[in-house]
């Protein structure tokens, strides 16, 4: 960890290709958590080592589904040694994300049903990183709720592309006034509460970004959703699944 110099980190998204390492780098990006949906962390690790490399650090990351598809809880967590299922309850996720001493974020609060509330943020304020502040799938309303919050709890900020678009990698970042040469080091700078700013671009295009990933949200909501509720059967990452050696139990 070298202070001085500036690091800039998109903390989440869900896509991780050789186009997305060359925007991320085009836009000045440092490193990239990539967290995609119901993917085992092993799974994620080793993508995200395929793509790292000394100009782009990509750090893996799991946004958990906490509870069930009506009423779900997201919560990103890096710096995961043993993988955690989605679909077990907020706060058996809190214990294991503690027990394995991760950076604990929430991710979109308050936002539709998928999200963290203001009670959940008191009642883990002690136990949660960061905030996400900047969201480009919010609308303006959203990210000003989501500054409230984190000023409420005095909570760190953060932000993200929060990209299931490749283009929209980069379009909002984390920056630290230090560079980070690991993973390990970015979580303890997330533990530890480092400070950071919160920046994005701006203008018309970064509109139009906005708001393709906002109409993406609505095919993810629909087909994908019915996809995986009926057609595909137990996800990877659910708690019933062989791999979690029953450690775990579903809230359904």
């Amino acid at each position: 960890m070298t202070a001085g110099e500036s690091f800039r980190v998109d903390f989440h998204a869900k896509v991780l290709d050789e186009r997305i390492v060359t925007r991320a780098k085009a836009r000045g990006l440092d490193a990239l958590v990539y967290a995609p949906h119901f993917t085992r962390l092993s799974d994620v690790r080793e993508r995200a080592a395929r793509f790292s490399d000394d100009d782009l650090l990509v750090v893996p990351g799991r946004e958990v589904f906490t509870g069930d598809w009506r009423n779900r809880r997201h919560l990103l967590a890096l710096g995961l040694d043993d993988p955690v299922p989605d679909f077990i309850t907020l706060d058996d996720a809190m214990d294991e994300f503690d027990r394995q001493d991760a950076a604990i974020l929430a991710p979109h609060p308050e936002f539709l049903n998928v999200s963290v509330s203001a009670g959940d943020l008191a009642a883990y304020r002690d136990r949660i990183d960061a905030v996400e502040v900047y969201n480009p799938k919010h609308w303006s309303h959203h990210n000003r709720r989501a500054r409230e919050l984190a000023d409420e709890f005095d909570l760190p900020g953060f932000t993200s592309s929060y990209a299931h678009l490749a283009g929209s990698v980069g379009e909002a970042w984390t920056e630290f006034d230090r560079t980070f040469d690991s993973a390990d080091e970015l979580v303890a700078a997330l533990r530890e509460g480092v400070p950071r700013r919160i920046v994005r671009r701006s203008g018309w295009d970064h509109d139009l970004r906005c708001a393709a990933e906002f109409a993406h949200l609505g095919w993810e909501n629909s087909y994908e959703k019915i996809d995986r509720l009926f057609l595909s059967g137990m996800e990877p990452t659910h708690p019933d699944h062989i791999a979690y050696d029953d450690r775990f139990e579903s809230v359904y």
